[in-house]
């Protein structure tokens, strides 16, 4: 096996992990390239789509294929914020409270439906998110390392769900909507799932010492100082866009960064070039703007919008 220190492990994890969550999940192989991107920039990640499209089944595979342990988390609105962290309990044997720790401290985190959590609860991931940490009454406990919260939701149904604020949603690295699959891959599923659930195919592939090998290696990955203007503009150019009506932030900006150096990575590049960041800014920077009324009032979408800011901001050459 190659040393997971070394730039040419990321590409053989990368094609491992694919290998493995392709077992389960069929002809979703871009959403399977972008959830080892945020793997790599260890980067939450929120599957939005319609029931019955396979966004459990690819957060499940992607737990499977690490060997960390996992947690799952079904959200509904009676889930209170101690059913995910967690609480003391008084033990009357030794006179003394006891941690019990929620679900939340995990290696993967698996939330389901996040959107049917009332907001006092989904407030509750909030710290997880960004600190890797969670305070339990009056102790602030750690978590796992590496910490990956995957998260899905119905953007369809509104009965009874809450939807999530903007700090929120500007905690999660990607946004990732399946669709769809096309005829020929509706038909190996339903060939592959005949007989048995493929779920079990997927193996133990990356372990999570080396994960954060792989993580710190990622980190190293080069950015040119016109890379990393270009990263500016675009984000700045979100801001002061007649359709736009709240921007993107600087940790979209960061994130953005480092989900470029990753895919560069995979890649078996040594620094990130603008194609690397065009084809990660859609999942990176569209759940983080709101469009203005009117726009929305047009059918205009936050993807159309952000390809056209991409198709009108200079990118940077070589000289």
């Amino acid at each position: 096996m190659t040393d997971p220190g070394s730039p040419a492990a990321i590409g053989d994890a990368a094609a491992r992990f694919h290998a493995s969550v392709g077992a389960a999940v069929i002809g979703r192989a871009e959403a399977i390239e972008l959830i080892f991107i945020a793997l790599l920039c260890e980067g939450h990640v929120l599957i939005e789509d319609v029931p019955g499209v396979g966004k459990t089944l690819l957060a499940r595979a992607t737990a499977r294929s690490l060997d960390g342990s996992f947690a799952r988390i079904q959200c509904t609105p009676d889930l209170l914020p101690s059913d995910v962290v967690g609480l003391h309990v008084f033990n009357q044997k030794t006179g003394e409270f006891e941690l019990r720790p929620g679900p939340v401290m995990a290696n993967v985190v698996l939330v389901d439906e996040i959107n049917r959590a009332m907001p006092r609860t989904q407030s509750c991931f909030l710290e997880s998110m960004q600190e890797r940490q969670v305070t339990i009454d009056w102790r602030t406990v750690p978590l796992p390392r590496p910490f990956i919260l995957m998260a899905t939701q119905n953007p369809i149904e509104l009965e009874g769900t809450f939807p999530l604020p903007e700090a929120q949603l500007d905690r999660f690295l990607m946004r990732l909507r399946l669709g769809y699959p096309s005829a020929a891959d509706e038909l190996a599923v339903l060939s592959g799932y005949q007989e048995a659930d493929r779920i079990e195919r997927v193996a133990s592939v990356v372990a999570t010492a080396d994960l954060m090998r792989l993580q710190a290696t990622t980190r190293r990955t080069a950015v040119a100082d016109p890379v990393r203007r270009y990263i500016v503009e675009l984000t700045r150019a979100t801001r002061t866009h007649a359709e736009i009506r709240l921007g993107a932030s600087t940790r979209s900006a960061l994130g953005l960064q480092a989900a470029a150096q990753a895919r560069a990575a995979c890649l078996g590049r040594g620094f990130v070039t603008p194609d690397d960041i065009k084809a990660v800014a859609l999942p990176v920077l569209a759940h983080r703007i709101i469009l203005a009324s009117a726009a929305r009032l047009r059918g205009r979408t936050e993807d159309q919008v952000l390809r056209e800011l991409l198709d009108q901001v200079p990118v940077p050459v070589e000289r």
